[in-house]
């Protein structure tokens, strides 16, 4: 029993507890490891790769899809200025002015029509009714100035049409 009191004994207890906590760490650490790996696995799957790797393969999709998304993007916003560009040459602004052309108390049969696009550029349309005829007249419009003179009616016509564009705008 004295061996163990003595300076040799003492150290080789100390070296025993020493021992047993290094197994108690390495079964923890082993533990831990077996974890981490289980982890990997999820995210690396059953392939044969690292993480580096895994890494290095991730960034590279990431790089080509961020090419294809730049790419779908541009190609939407080529598309997106074609029709813009159709769309400003699209009826924007239309109005109609019913009235009587002769005073005939025959109802107002006689209208006049205004269609103009974004930049105010298109026709204006009258048709004249008559008892024993009617006529057409086309007049075109190029940014709000007509190319020919309108009557008041016309007239009438591209200001309602203007001012029902604008008010839409407003609202909008």
């Amino acid at each position: 029993m004295h061996n163990i009191t003595s300076t040799a004994g003492i150290v080789a207890i100390a070296a025993g507890a020493v021992a047993v906590m290094a197994v108690l760490l390495s079964l923890m650490l082993m533990v831990r490891l077996r974890r981490v790996r289980a982890n990997q696995q999820v995210i690396l799957g059953s392939g044969s790769q690292d993480l580096v790797a895994h890494a290095a393969a991730l960034r590279q999709h990431f790089e080509a899809l961020y090419g294809y998304v730049q790419d779908a993007a541009a190609g939407l916003t080529a598309r997106m200025d074609t029709a813009e560009q159709r769309l400003d040459h699209a009826i924007a602004y239309s109005a109609l002015v019913r009235y009587d052309a002769y005073g005939e108390m025959s109802g107002r049969q006689s209208t006049s029509i205004a269609l103009l696009d974004t930049r105010r550029t298109g026709l204006v349309l009258s048709s004249i009714h008559h008892r024993d005829q009617a006529r057409l007249y086309a007049k075109q419009v190029y940014e709000g100035q007509p190319e020919l003179e309108l009557s008041p009616e016309e007239s009438e016509a591209i200001r309602l049409a203007l001012e029902a564009g604008s008010a839409k705008q407003a609202s909008a």
